[in-house]
């Protein structure tokens, strides 16, 4: 066989696979990975030949008859295209695909998606050998209603999170903090999470420096130690001391961390939307909007421009505030700083398990040291509005000069003035005891679900300011995990804002504990919103709040009486209408459209089907061959148009094309 003969071979096969792939995507409708597609194709391509010869018969072909040899060719062809079609549906039902702007053609390309679908396929099977597929699919509830069961489910969460690497361990760490999803038997299971990172070698370290600096080390740094203070799943930390004398930390980010944290970022925004289709937990709580959230923290994390930014930013609170709040903030080198390298001032201080140890040799006082703390966290929440949001024992020291110093500002949480002043709000109605109040500050600081019973929440609330904060009664930190209770019972969702709070809080409580064990954290913030309260509601604060709230209001009321006089004419002459417009909003439109689509194809599939079947069933009508008439072969036709169509609807319920 020549060269060109097989060449011309192989050309065929792969337009023809190309052909069959284009047409099988075009048939379902639905945009999937090239990687698929090829499959599909390949798959049709290798069933054509085998179908092509079973229903194309010796007969057919020495009758010489031209039309029917063309229909039967048609029918081997359809359902060669349905071989294809299948597969889709299946590798869709399993690990949805990708949503793709367009074809790809480059090869870096095709590998990272062929790379991405093997990641797909790796998660999967953790997830099936953990047990964990049917919780997936909304399947499996019996389980969760015995601590028993929660347990072994939280144990079967825990290794699978642990065996998906540092994207997942790290969902794992922030799900551990959140009381208010989840029961106190995966709170435990998961807050054993870690996650060992082998060091980074030095030359690929060095690689990124000379790229990052612009220039060698030795001649950015006087002094570089190349082996590793600390080796985390981001990042890797060098002690280094400048040209100009300053002993500083290099924080260096590994190499080709974003490229394996985005696939898994990936997998688990699909693993959400999965959630969110097919369980009613996943549709309360939010589920996408969370996945969302830890995407963009963790994206924030991967960037230490960032993190430089977030140390400015408290660093400047603390300043604009000018308080002295024995509070550390650790001094930034912004020239030398990139999206891979941070360099920042090295703190020569003592770890956070040795503080009470080193407090009772210097004669200090722990409680004063852990209040300090506190305060410091309460300011930057409830007045700067940004905030450490892991002030876990290995992020603070100890400083020879007896102040405290908080390490790593790579996660920082941001609440905005709204929901800073309705944390206010819930603080001071929890001080007054008012119940109705509280209620109010909650609902500001959640998202409201559409039948809430608001008498009971009231209640509810009622009955925890009774047990926790009553005069004469010593809170304790128990009060959390009631008040997440309640939060989880009455379905209200907390933004991840919101949610970023309560995780440094529930940290912090840990912290503080460890500085000065028995402290009264609740006892102290509850002195902490006293004093808060009472500057805000001193004359000078009042007026300014006041004076604030008449400037924003002045414009709102300049056109109201314009507006009365308008409305007031209206009706006086009977021309006041209020207009409804049905389905205005887009995505109520989308969402009947494709209600309709996939009911309209599910009924056209089910009277092809019946329809076929009536038809193959009938006797008599012209023979096509001597085996199969031409009311069977209409009805074979129908049948395979049948599957199809069924095809399509279920490649839609799998995946909506709203996702």
């Amino acid at each position: 066989m020549s060269f060109a003969l097989v060449l011309v071979i192989i050309l065929f096969t792969v337009l023809t696979i190309a052909a069959f792939a284009y047409t099988v995507r075009g048939l379902l409708g639905v945009r999937f990975s090239l990687a698929r597609l090829l499959i599909a194709g390949a798959i049709a391509f290798a069933v054509d030949q085998p179908i092509s010869k079973a229903l194309i018969g010796r007969e057919l072909l020495d009758s010489g008859d031209l039309f029917p040899t063309l229909w039967f060719i048609m029918l081997s062809t359809a359902l060669s295209l349905l071989a294809g079609m299948v597969f889709l549906v299946i590798a869709e039902a399993l690990v949805p695909s990708d949503t793709l702007p367009g074809p790809i053609y480059s090869w870096k390309a095709l590998k990272r998606s062929l790379s991405r679908e093997a990641r797909y396929w790796q998660i999967t099977r953790i997830i099936v050998r953990h047990g964990l597929w049917a919780y997936l699919r909304g399947g499996r509830r019996a389980e969760l209603r015995s601590a028993e069961g929660r347990a072994g489910l939280a144990w079967s969460l825990r290794f699978a999170l642990n065996d998906g690497g540092v994207t997942f361990v790290k969902l794992g760490q922030i799900l551990s903090t959140r009381r208010d999803l989840l029961p106190r038997e995966f709170i435990d299971e998961l807050s054993q999470l870690q996650h060992q990172a082998a060091p980074v070698a030095w030359d690929e370290v060095e690689a990124i420096l000379t790229s990052s600096l612009g220039g060698e080390v030795d001649h950015v740094f006087a002094c570089f130690d190349r082996a590793p203070l600390a080796a985390a799943s981001i990042a890797q930390v060098h002690a280094a001391r400048l040209l100009t004398g300053e002993e500083v930390v290099v924080k260096v980010r590994r190499p080709g961390i974003t490229v394996q944290v985005e696939r898994d970022l990936d997998i688990i925004n699909r693993l959400a939307q999965m959630l969110r289709r097919n369980t009613e937990w996943g549709r309360r709580i939010g589920i996408v909007d969370l996945a969302h959230g830890f995407a963009v923290a963790l994206r924030e994390e991967l960037d230490l421009r960032v993190e430089a930014r977030n140390i400015a930013v408290v660093a400047a609170g603390v300043a604009r505030r000018g308080d002295c709040s024995g509070l550390h903030i650790p001094m930034l080198y912004p020239e030398l700083s990139s999206e891979q390298v941070l360099v920042m001032e090295r703190i020569s201080g003592v770890p956070l398990e040795r503080a009470p140890a080193i407090a009772a040799e210097r004669a200090l006082d722990t409680t004063e040291l852990a209040r300090t703390l506190l305060n410091a966290l309460l300011r930057q929440i409830v007045i700067d509005g940004t905030f450490h949001a892991d002030p876990h024992p290995g992020n603070v020291m100890l400083l020879p000069n007896d102040e405290l110093t908080l390490l790593d500002f790579g996660s920082v949480g941001r609440i905005d003035s709204v929901l800073r002043g309705a944390l206010v709000r819930l603080l001071l109605a929890f001080e007054q005891g008012d119940p109705i109040a509280a209620s109010d500050a909650l609902l500001g600081l959640t998202e409201r679900p559409a039948d809430l019973d608001e008498y009971r929440l009231e209640r509810a609330l009622g009955q925890f300011i009774a047990r926790y904060l009553a005069p004469g009664m010593q809170p304790d930190v128990r009060m959390f995990t009631d008040l997440f209770r309640i939060i989880a019972q009455f379905g209200l969702a907390v933004p991840p804002e919101v949610a970023a709070v309560f995780r440094t809080i529930a940290t912090l409580e840990g912290t503080l504990t460890q500085i000065a064990p028995g402290f009264n954290m609740v006892g102290e913030a509850r002195v902490f919103a006293a004093a808060y309260l009472g500057e805000r509601m001193r004359p000078r604060a009042v007026q300014k709040t006041l004076t604030d709230e008449l400037t924003s209001l002045l414009p709102l009321l300049r056109r109201m009486p314009r507006r009365l006089d308008r409305i007031a004419t209206a009706l006086e002459e009977g021309r006041l209408t209020v207009n409804v417009r049905s389905f205005s909003d887009a995505g109520d439109r989308r969402t009947v459209r494709d209600l309709l689509h996939e009911a309209l194809l599910t009924i056209l599939a089910s009277t092809a089907g019946i329809m076929a079947v009536i038809v193959i069933g009938q006797d008599g009508g012209p023979r096509l061959t001597s085996t199969v008439s031409m009311y069977q072969f209409i009805g074979y036709a129908l049948l395979v148009a049948s599957l199809i169509l069924a095809m399509r609807v279920l490649v839609l319920i799998f995946r909506p094309s709203g996702d």
